[in-house]
């Protein structure tokens, strides 16, 4: 079993701030929970940056309030239509002249088109604002994607994953609701306060003190219960992320669960999760819910006063009938809006909740770019300097010399790692790195990889500085092979192409042979076009490992890193898989990481790691004459019941059945080739 350091796990409370780890570990706590939950950020500040992303559609924005200038003009202007029409009906009663039908008609008609015209206008609007938010949408997922693939290995160790999906899916979606909706309600409830406010005054400044009475009790509404709800939204969507979280584990790991009849943990954890979260949800639209009932209340007292005094002005004679029937019109039309912003609000808090925790996301600091890496150096007076590392570029053809020299690294800065490690490997050979776990193994081929960033010294390869070139120069000249099989949706040609995507049919064929792939995928109905079901569900374990080795034999790298890649196969299997490594590792660089020693006694040098230092090297003669800790390594397997020298000849044993089965089955097993380069 490959070793896993656990310093990433350790590191994890040094780079989150206190809130972080409330948020990853507590859960939503407040009078009902038992504590006050993460505090949000300022609502404005990131409904600002939010709403800053329309920036780059000025055009469109312009088109959006020009159509909305248009049907709120309409739309404002109306009612005064419609109370000269009344003024009609009650002019031609009182006189009695009758009424006359012909004016009213023809006010009607002009009513009636203004309406029909301003909705054309909103629908436009609409059409309009819906094709931006749906590209700052689609701008935001590909500044998502982008900033993840820029984000370093140490940031994804330190958090859950599903926390992440739920911040690149569910918060996605539901800023784009946000935006949707409530801008659009905004929009429209800014342009028609103003249309009305304006008509209002010119009708009755007494009526229209009365009905604006309702924008300062709004405003203290919106304001207290709104920031009560952006933390309760801001906790909603945090614990629908660690539910999330937790789901994607109970999922990806339903077999282990199983193995150890956890299944009433898990769901006692997901009850727990799932209770927080309906704890959270149900606070958020309770208190975003009060805003509504509390808008309507102003506006019914509102009606009443309007109502009051325009009677009384009609009454004297101030004011005429239709005029009044109009104002009441204007101010039900200047609470829609009032309303529908209140209505709307719960939306637009948990969007802006939602957009915090997508800018978190793409404000997380990033590993350096390629080409701008500095370091910091200790000069001779004693102080630290940066110093720039040059760009180079890759050789054009990779020998496969790696050079560690005075290396030093490690994931905390208060728990030292790899201290002074120096190493070369020369073209060709075969490094195995064996220790026990812990001990560093993995984290010296992750630098070699530049997964993560030396703290001291420097990584050559063929004599130049691995941070002087492009993180894609030096990751697309390494084959890696782990423990744990990773395979993706499609067939098995297509995960064996994933090696070198311009690979031919042919050479895809050649790459299984070599590696023994073909020999079972022709026993499959569908053969190479076989699709691979959700990870791998429907191939063994030791043919999904020996999908993963084809992959890397057709990549055809200059240097191979092998971490336990022969863990998950069976005994015979094994030998095939050795049979494809020792061709695999031919005229190329291996770092090969073992726990089974007998797997790596051929190695040309045999790393021994204890506490991230290389405290033994050498073959494995001269090792085992040693007599030290490669020696006491050796030789504890005894206490597991393993001999590695009996372990050696049974897999000798087993390679000499193998090609007699293979004799007696008609396969052929050509001795591996490497596959042509692209």
């Amino acid at each position: 079993m490959s070793e896993k350091t656990p310093t990433p796990a350790d590191a994890a409370t040094q780079d989150l701030t206190d809130d972080e780890i409330v948020q990853m570990q507590g859960s939503m706590e407040s009078e009902w929970g038992g504590g006050p939950p993460r505090k949000a950020k300022a609502f404005w500040p990131t409904a600002k940056r939010l709403f800053s992303t329309f920036g780059d559609h000025k055009l469109g924005l312009a088109v959006v309030l020009t159509f909305g200038l248009i049907a709120t003009v309409l739309t404002v202007w109306a009612p005064t239509i419609l109370g000269d029409a009344i003024d009609v009906i009650v002019d031609g009663v009182a006189s009695g002249n009758g009424v006359d039908f012909g004016a009213l008609g023809r006010l009607l008609v002009v009513v009636l088109a203004m309406y029909v015209v301003a909705s054309l206008f909103n629908w436009l609007q609409g059409r309009v604002l819906n094709d931006i938010v749906m590209r700052i949408v689609f701008r935001l997922r590909e500044r998502i994607e982008a900033k993840i693939n820029r984000l370093p290995l140490r940031y994804f160790d330190t958090r859950q994953r599903g926390d992440l999906l739920s911040r690149t899916t569910n918060d996605v979606d539901n800023v784009q609701t946000a935006l949707q909706q409530a801008f659009a309600s905004l929009v429209y409830a800014v342009l028609t306060i103003i249309g009305i406010t304006v008509m209002m005054f010119w009708l009755s400044w007494q009526l229209a003190l009365i009905a604006l009475v309702a924008l300062p009790i709004s405003g203290v509404v919106v304001g207290i219960i709104g920031s009560r709800s952006q933390k309760l939204f801001t906790a909603q969507w945090r614990n629908t992320g660690r539910l999330n979280g937790h789901v994607e584990e109970s999922f990806t790991g339903h077999d282990l669960v199983t193995v150890f009849d956890r299944q009433d943990a898990m769901r006692e954890t997901f009850d727990e999760r799932n209770e927080e979260l309906f704890e959270a949800a149900f606070k958020a639209q309770f208190f975003s819910g009060m805003i509504m009932p509390i808008m309507q209340w102003v506006t019914y007292l509102g009606y009443v006063g309007i109502a009051v005094v325009g009677g009384l002005r009609v009454a004297s004679g101030q004011m005429s009938l239709g005029a009044v029937v109009a104002f009441i019109q204007y101010s039900r039309e200047f609470n829609a809006p009032l309303g529908e912003v209140a209505g709307m609000a719960n939306m637009l808090i948990s969007g802006v909740a939602s957009a915090e925790r997508i800018f978190e996301l793409l404000d997380a600091e990033e590993e350096q770019p390629d080409g701008a890496i500095t370091v910091a150096e200790e000069q001779a007076d004693g102080t630290v300097a940066e110093r720039a590392i040059a760009p180079a570029a890759a050789p054009a053809e990779v020998r496969g010399r790696v050079e560690f020299a005075h290396v030093a690294f490690s994931y905390s800065p208060d728990k030292p790692l790899i201290t002074n490690l120096s190493l070369v490997a020369e073209p060709g050979q075969t490094i195995a790195i064996v220790g026990p776990t812990g001990a560093g193994k993995t984290t010296l081929v992750n630098l070699v990889m530049r997964f993560y960033e030396i703290d001291r010294g420097e990584i050559r390869l063929d004599g130049v500085d691995i941070r002087a070139l492009d993180r894609g120069a030096v990751r697309s000249r390494v084959g890696m092979v782990l423990q744990d099989a990773v395979l993706f949706g499609g067939t098995i040609r297509e995960n064996i192409r994933y090696g070198r995507l311009g690979a031919s049919d042919e050479e895809v064929v050649e790459a299984a042979r070599a590696t023994y792939v073909d020999r079972f995928v022709r026993t499959l109905p569908e053969g190479y076009d076989t699709v691979i079901e959700d990870e791998g569900a429907n191939v063994s374990a030791g043919e999904r490992q020996l999908i993963t080795i084809a992959r890397a034999f057709l990549a055809d790298p200059a240097l191979l890193i092998l971490d336990e890649a022969t863990s998950s196969v069976d005994t015979r299997t094994e030998v095939l898989v050795q049979e494809a490594m020792a061709a695999l590792r031919t005229d190329r660089t291996s770092f090969v990481i073992a726990h089974r020693l007998s797997t790596i006694r051929d190695a040309d040098v045999i790393l021994v790691m204890e506490h991230g230092d290389i405290v033994e090297q050498g073959s494995h003669e001269e090792l085992l004459a040693a007599e030290g800790a490669y020696h006491r390594l050796y030789w504890s397997q005894f206490s597991e019941g393993t001999d590695p020298d009996e372990e050696a000849a049974v897999l000798e044993a087993s390679a000499t059945a193998t090609g007699e089965l293979a004799a007696v089955s008609g396969d052929d097993l050509p001795a591996p080739e490497r596959p042509a380069a692209e």
